[in-house]
């Protein structure tokens, strides 16, 4: 009864300092009448009460925020205000939810704008009281949340709908089609350092889950297949590839594999745990390929052979016509390698030695 009454005195008293907080800006002086609306706005996007962000006041900070010049710097300033100011849980988490569904918004303006404001400091995810508290199962949630939304922000969705990361200068990255190393060394690290903040917000530990973690939770992983997808396709560009690159580049190469091992497994095990919970169980969960670290050993060992074989071709001048039937038996000892492993389910371009090979066993033809 005392917990009861407690949490209604609360809820009254949250109440009053959303009620104040409107108040305060709408006598605010500003120059434009739509920044007092977005403030307010946003004031009543992360009320107090235990409800998710309200659809209607989203659509009004978006039409808001799409209508007025410079509108988006000063959202990303009320927003951090917020975070600064509030003592409460769920003030703060529907505040980081309201980030997130607008980064996840259809204006791809709007996630640019947020973007830079980030970059400038206009927008600071990060300045909330919970990032040094331990009290609670969901505060740590909420800390991981945050360094999930920082990694997000570095993130846009394309005109195709699918999330690419913002590389250095503003460039972006599209997808593996021409297999190009610089670009998978640069945007597998990014799917890496993505995933490994997906991990870290698993709801397994936040039992009951409530609306808040359940809302970000099904927001995580609805973008985490998308950052999966292209995390696939360029461990598989990368493994085709593996036998063109240079010694140093095979084995940062090799590493990377490595993790993405470990990452992809931890992936699964976190989707099967997530298709138990009620709200998230429904989503287009992927199938998720497992890569074997036996297989990763084969590819390590092959391409050693391969450095180990073309050196020794190379110093001897790799004449065509010289007799090296060692090579045939080590190249085929190394697809058996490789086609053992039948777990690991990414493709593998191997290479045709264009070196003569004379069999002993061979047959005198007759002239």
């Amino acid at each position: 009864m005392r917990l009861h009454l407690s949490a209604k005195f609360r809820q009254i008293l949250g109440h009053a300092k959303d009620q104040a907080s409107i108040g305060r800006a709408i006598v605010q002086n500003y120059n434009e009448k739509a920044f007092v609306d977005i403030e307010v706005a946003v004031v009543r996007a992360t009320s107090h009460d235990d409800c998710p962000v309200d659809d209607k006041t989203m659509h009004e900070i978006l039409f808001l925020v799409s209508n007025t010049p410079g509108a988006v710097p000063f959202l990303a300033e009320q927003i951090s205000r917020r975070l600064a100011k509030t003592r409460d849980y769920l003030v703060a988490g529907k505040t980081l939810l309201l980030i997130h569904r607008l980064l996840r918004s259809s204006s791809r303006s709007i996630e640019q704008k947020l973007h830079i404001a980030h970059t400038s400091g206009h927008l600071q995810i990060s300045c909330c009281w919970f990032m040094m508290s331990q009290d609670h199962p969901s505060f740590a949630f909420l800390q991981n949340y945050v360094a999930y939304l920082e990694e997000r922000v570095g993130w846009i969705i394309n005109q195709a709908g699918k999330l690419e990361p913002v590389m250095s200068g503003g460039t972006k990255c599209s997808r593996y089609k021409e297999k190009s190393m610089d670009l998978v060394f640069h945007i597998l690290p990014k799917c890496q350092e993505f995933i490994a903040k997906v991990l870290k917000c698993s709801p397994v530990d936040v039992w009951p889950m409530d609306n808040l973690v359940q809302a970000a939770t099904g927001s995580i992983l609805k973008e985490s297949f998308q950052v999966y997808m292209t995390y696939s396709d360029g461990i598989a560009a990368l493994s085709n590839m593996l036998f063109d690159l240079s010694r140093p580049a095979r084995d940062l190469a090799c590493g990377m594999l490595r993790k993405a091992s470990q990452q992809i497994e931890d992936l699964r095990v976190l989707y099967e745990k997530c298709r138990g919970f009620t709200g998230i169980k429904s989503l287009d969960y992927p199938s998720v390929q497992a890569i074997t670290m036996d297989h990763i050993v084969a590819l390590e060992q092959c391409s050693s052979y391969n450095t180990h074989a073309g050196s020794v071709l190379k110093g001897s001048g790799g004449e065509r016509g010289l007799s090296v039937s060692t090579n045939l038996r080590d190249s085929v000892t190394c697809n058996e390698k490789i086609a053992s492993t039948s777990l690991f389910l990414l493709p593998v371009e191997t290479k045709i030695s264009m070196v003569w090979v004379v069999f002993d066993n061979e047959e005198d033809k007759p002239t």
